[in-house]
């Protein structure tokens, strides 16, 4: 998915550098495809070139790496000289991911999980202490919560489960990234059906933002 836009190209006018600037094989988890896109249009980044993975993988860890390689692999015997960027933080991989991103030679997103890059991951651990009993959204989830959340746990079809599920959380955290009324009242009833107390923080795109922009 090559990202272009009208708005691209009078940004890269304003911006000699841009207009030079190297291409950038951006491979991204499915679910910050809006927002990749969105920094991009508005930052003017027309030499990222963006590929995503399935956004499913989300809840299958276990298949990012494998995912990761096929896709590097298949780039590099296209383009050897490419350069690359993996927009994935560890994503529950256990550390597999960086052993991968060593190996491949490439760049990854800093961070544990996406909620702590788009809240800013010093930020986010700042406040790991007071929500260490959260249940976190993003505007990605808030949408898809029922595809993601609620349909593969089962608890469409077995709603008692929830307790065992969600038991331990106290809270539930939508980290948005924009201002959507909309995906505001998503996520409020994502909490009322989780039985979870509600807590709404804007972030924007955070750390997402900042290393994309230096690429």
């Amino acid at each position: 998915m090559d990202v272009s836009s009208e708005s691209d190209t009078a940004q890269a006018s304003r911006d000699p550098e841009r207009i030079t600037a190297k291409k950038v094989h951006v491979i991204a988890c499915g679910a910050l495809a809006r927002e990749i896109l969105a920094v991009c249009e508005a930052s003017g980044l027309a030499h990222i070139d963006l590929h995503c993975l399935p956004a499913i993988w989300h809840n299958h860890p276990e298949r990012i790496v494998p995912g990761l390689a096929k896709a590097i692999a298949e780039k590099r015997a296209e383009d050897p000289d490419t350069r690359i960027f993996v927009a994935y933080a560890d994503c529950g991989t256990g550390g597999a991911l960086d052993v991968f991103c060593e190996k491949a030679g490439v760049e990854r997103i800093a961070g544990p999980h996406c909620y702590s890059f788009f809240a800013g991951n010093e930020a986010f651990a700042a406040r790991w202490d007071d929500d260490l009993t959260a249940f976190f959204l993003t505007d990605f989830l808030a949408r898809q919560f029922e595809a993601f959340v609620v349909e593969p746990l089962g608890l469409d079809r077995h709603p008692e489960l929830r307790d065992m599920y969600f038991g331990h959380y106290r809270k539930l955290i939508y980290l948005a990234q924009t201002q959507d009324e909309d995906l505001q009242r998503k996520a409020e009833d994502a909490a009322l059906k989780l039985g979870l107390d509600y807590e709404y923080r804007f972030t924007g795109y955070g750390d997402l933002a900042a290393d994309l922009k230096r690429l």
